[in-house]
């Protein structure tokens, strides 16, 4: 048995059932060892799609991601994929290959361990056959346990070396950290003066749907999410969905309107808070986090709790006094008539041959099965799709937008339609993000996955469209010519249809009820138009 052989064996043993990625020369070996040990091989057709399969994959299963590269160019390319699954704090695993100590001048040489650690990833190197097993375990613990993306280095002489057996410890779930009791105390005195509280749950509250529904319940809140766990509270009658820049009018109402915000497990950020308009002047803001450093890193908070959020939320309900709070009846009404966007009147633009990508969303909602996992990719289209699809959970929506890239869309469809194969995978992309990562359909169609690719196609970059072009900027760098993505599509060996009206989409219902053992492509030709959401975020910019 040679190191190669060791590591993926252990890697396997680990419980990473799954390992997306591009095979090379020097990543053939441990790649093979892991499908010989049970894991299920992926291959994309772009590094770059791999990571982000990987990093999807790990965020809508809860299971360690892993992601298999060639040394050097194989890990570079991969690189805006790693970077938005470390700034997601994604557990993640990333087997680089690396050149041997010696090959000096190797064109594949480059300082992968400066690579990881630039992006805000760990750089973990298995060093010799001695160390290998040690060197995987320390690897899969801090991916795990730290929840951080670990590139773990194999150097090419290293993985040849003869290699003996060796047991596989088990990797140890995170440690709950439960919350100090005088912090509890604190904003149970808080969550007893509120008057109009909401609670906020961010990735780190994926967890802890039932407990903060509980105490919710107990003191009057009001729940809202950040984008990226959008769907924890769905089914709830005192939900709001989400909060920033994708909240409905009334979401923006209530929670502008809140004397209490908490943070649970959410950074509060620029893009949830909308750069801080939706926190009134006199409001208190609490946050409570695992990580200390996450305390206040975006805004100053009133009150900030170190401890995992499901812990904290049950430590509270026994010391918070029943109260309605938020929660009244006419409140109750407003949230079940106008608390979707597609509850809010919208007067529709669409033309002779493009369709309003409101009225698109509307329609996609309508046809499109409720057991369904969304991904959406970035631009100006975005809003759209995370706004008007619903979804049933958490775990149906997925959204890689911690580094803002373009293009991972498509890809982030294919890692969560792995982790949840009873529910339609649905992409949701700009024309900009669909034909940068185009290959990827073939991706698709190899794997026989029954996703709907959607693209809202107005042919350009409309956020820099709408960003520069009222000013008067030249906008020929980032407008293009019409393309026809259905075709493209067709050419992969998927479905495609276009869509200019909502009775197009008549064709995408008759998609769905055939045998569906393939993707389709629908190539919507969208009207061209700001949307809400980006003025919002360009505002004083």
């Amino acid at each position: 048995m040679t190191v190669a052989e060791l590591v993926g064996r252990a890697l396997a043993g680990f419980g990473a059932d799954h390992v997306f990625g591009v095979v090379g020369s020097g990543n053939f070996h441990v790649t093979n060892a892991m499908v010989a040990a049970g894991a299920r091989f992926v291959a994309a057709r772009h590094e770059g799609g791999a990571a982000t399969m990987a990093d999807a994959y790990a965020r809508t299963s809860g299971t360690l991601g892993v992601l298999s590269v060639h040394q050097g160019c194989g890990l570079t390319n991969a690189m805006t994929g790693i970077t938005e699954a470390a700034k997601s704090r994604t557990p993640m695993i990333v087997l680089a290959a690396d050149t041997a100590g010696a090959a000096v001048r190797s064109n594949f040489r480059v300082d992968q361990d400066g690579l990881a650690t630039a992006v805000g990833a760990v750089s973990e190197r298995v060093y010799g056959p001695a160390t290998a097993i040690d060197d995987v375990v320390r690897a899969c613990r801090r991916a795990v346990e730290g929840r951080r993306t670990v590139v773990l280095n194999l150097p090419l002489d290293v993985q040849a070396a003869p290699a003996s057996g060796a047991d596989v410890p088990a990797i140890l779930p995170p440690q709950v950290a439960n919350p100090d009791p005088a912090a509890v105390e604190a904003l149970a005195r808080v969550l007893l003066t509120a008057q109009r509280p909401v609670f906020i749950a961010g990735r780190g509250a994926r967890h802890a749907r039932a407990e903060l529904r509980r105490l919710a319940s107990t003191c009057g809140a009001l729940l809202a999410t950040s984008a990226v766990v959008n769907g924890l509270f769905a089914g709830d009658p005192w939900s709001l969905g989400i909060s920033g820049g994708f909240a409905t009018p009334l979401a923006a109402e209530l929670i502008g309107s809140a004397d209490l915000i908490v943070g649970w497990g959410a950074s509060l950020n620029m893009w949830t808070m909308r750069h801080g308009a939706l926190i009134a002047p006199d409001a208190t803001v609490v946050q409570v986090d695992l990580e200390p450093d996450a305390i206040g890193a975006h805004r100053p908070v009133d009150l900030g709790v170190v401890g995992d959020v499901a812990r904290t939320a049950e430590a509270l309900v026994d010391l918070v006094a029943s109260a309605d709070g938020y929660r009244q009846p006419a409140i109750r009404e407003r949230i079940a008539t106008e608390g979707r966007w597609r509850d809010v009147r919208h007067d529709d633009v669409s033309t002779v041959d493009r369709i309003d990508p409101r009225t698109l969303s509307i329609a996609l909602d309508d046809v499109l099965p409720d057991e369904r996992v969304v991904a959406v990719d970035s631009g100006n289209f975005m809003g759209y799709p995370a706004a008007y699809l619903s979804v049933p959970d958490e775990r149906g929506f997925c959204f890689t937008q911690a580094y803002q890239s373009i293009g991972l869309g498509l890809a982030t469809a294919i890692g969560a339609a792995l982790a949840q194969p009873q529910r339609l995978p649905v992409a949701a992309l700009g024309d900009g993000g669909a034909l940068m990562s185009i290959a990827e359909v073939d991706t698709v169609v190899r794997l026989g996955l029954p996703m709907a690719i959607v693209i809202y196609n107005d042919e350009a970059y409309g956020a820099e469209v709408h960003h520069f072009g009222p000013h008067g900027y030249n906008l020929d760098t980032v407008v293009f010519p019409e393309t026809d993505i259905a075709a493209i599509g067709r050419g992969f060996g998927a479905d495609g249809i276009t869509v200019r009206k909502p009775s197009d989409v008549d064709d995408l219902r008759d998609w769905l009820a055939g045998p569906r053992d393939g993707p389709i492509v629908v190539d919507a030709k969208v009207t061209s138009g700001p949307s809400w959401w980006l003025e919002e975020a360009f505002k004083g910019h």
